[in-house]
Formats: C-alpha cells, structure tokens, sequence
C-alpha cells in the first residue's frame, strides 16, 4: 500500500525531516520500553533515524527495519554497518513476517502517511509476541507543527487551490486527539497509553528552511514544485516575510509535538 509521502531523494528528505526524527528517536526509543537481548522491528524506516538510534543500544539482538520506498532503503542500507540490523522493501500493511516474531516493533513518523493506517496496527500487533509492545509516533500537524503550519496557513493566503491540501496536512489518520489509542484499542492491544513528545526544529537561516520544500520535498514540497513562476515567486517571498518576521534572516527555533501510543499484544 503507498505512502503518502513525496519522496524525491534521501539527502533531501534528511534536511526536510531526517535531522527532525533523529531527535524524536530517543524519545519513542525510551517511552516504547526497548530492552537488552530483544528483537525491535522498525515499520516504515526512512533513512534510518529509528533503525540506527536502536543500534546504539548494544544489547538489542535484532533489529529488523523495513520501508515502502525504494529510494529509503537504498539509503539506509548504504549507511549500515551492523550485522544485527537488516532493512527491506515492504509494506506496513502486508509485514513479511511470522506471527509472534519481534519483542516490539515499532513505527516513527509513518502511519500519518499509510491510507489505511490501521492496517498497519493490526500487522504491527500481529508479528509482536503476547506481551510484546506495539509502539508508533505521528507529528501533530494542527496544533503541534508551529514552523510547518506557518507555511501552510501563508500559502492559503495565495492560492484557494492549496485549502484542500491543507486540510489533508492537518488530519491525516492517527492525528487527532486520542485516534492512535483508539485504533490500537481496536485492534487488540492492551494497556494502551496515550502521550506527547517535544522537540525543537532549530534552522541556521530562512534557506535552511525553505530549501528542502522548495526543492520539492514532502506534500507541500509537491504543491510547490507544481507552482507557475509568477505564484511560485510570490509563495517564496511570502514564506521569507514570515519566517523572518520583521527581523533580519539568522536562526529561528520552532516547537514541534508528535503523538506517541503504546500498547502490548494481549496473551493468545
């Protein structure tokens, strides 16, 4: 099942969102509960912000890691150097992989993306042992997003064309409030809990922003990319004035909150 994710090359997702999820990792990492001699299955591995976050961790036996796009997992093998770790092509919704096979597994910034969301909960759970924890993070686009959401609520002003798109941004699956409890609550898992995550996107300069999506990167970049010259030149000094806010271009700081569930595979 496709992503929802526009992908046009790794290095440029890595400046879009790669340096973000480094960040969030060792969040998800510690609120998951991973634990020395277990196998750690990571759902939708990117470049391997998760995959290679979980390495740093000795005494994990196994970590599998798998991707819908080809061009992540060329990347995040590339980079590999761990025997423990191994990365393949596959969808979050269709696991190639044996009931009861990982101690966790565990999903940063994917499910927003998969059209059926909820599919990949069920797959999760499924290949977790009973008592295994099933675990996912997505950005909170509507109200935890301050430095994305300023580009989007701009672009709206420009063009009627790109409300939809931002609806979309704002509620894809697993975003609302209490969903990614609900969906792993219905699926099976038990003791779910429910929380948020924080971290800072710190940029050196209105470029280090705006390049990534302006280079075409993710769903706005897609939008962007698509803009006629007069509208696109508009679109960048619109996101330049905002970003700057009145104050010369330099570093600026955003706050940014992901939610993050957990829940453990009931005993059969």
């Amino acid at each position: 099942m496709p992503s929802g994710f526009n992908v046009e090359n790794a290095d440029g997702y890595e400046r879009l969102m790669g340096r973000w999820s480094k960040r969030l990792a060792p969040m998800l990492i510690d609120f998951a509960g991973v634990a020395d001699g277990e196998r750690v299955l990571d759902v939708g591995c990117g470049t391997g912000s998760l995959t290679f976050t979980l390495a740093e961790k000795p005494g994990l036996q196994e970590i599998a890691a798998i991707d819908y796009s080809p061009v992540f997992v060329e990347a995040a093998m590339r980079r590999n150097t761990d025997p423990r770790i191994t990365i393949r092509q596959a969808d979050a919704c269709a696991l190639p992989f044996d009931d009861d096979r990982f101690d966790r597994a565990i999903s940063l910034l994917v499910l927003h993306f998969v059209p059926e969301a909820g599919k990949a909960v069920a797959e999760m759970a499924r290949v977790v042992r009973p008592g295994g924890v099933v675990a996912a993070a997505v950005w909170d686009h509507y109200g935890g997003m301050s430095g994305m959401r300023m580009m989007w609520d701009t672009v709206v002003m420009l063009d009627d064309n790109a409300l939809p798109l931002r609806r979309k941004y704002c509620f894809q699956p697993m975003m609302r409030p209490g969903e990614m409890r609900e969906s792993f609550v219905a699926h099976g898992l038990i003791d779910v809990e429910e929380t948020s995550l924080l971290i800072r996107m710190d940029y050196l300069c209105f470029d280090d922003y705006w390049q990534p999506i302006a280079a075409g990167e993710g769903p706005l970049g897609k939008y962007v990319a698509g803009l006629a010259g007069g509208k696109r030149e508009a679109v960048d000094a619109a996101l330049r004035a905002a970003y700057e806010a009145g104050e010369p271009d330099g570093p600026r700081s955003f706050a940014s909150v992901a939610w993050a569930c957990r829940g453990r595979v009931a005993a059969g």
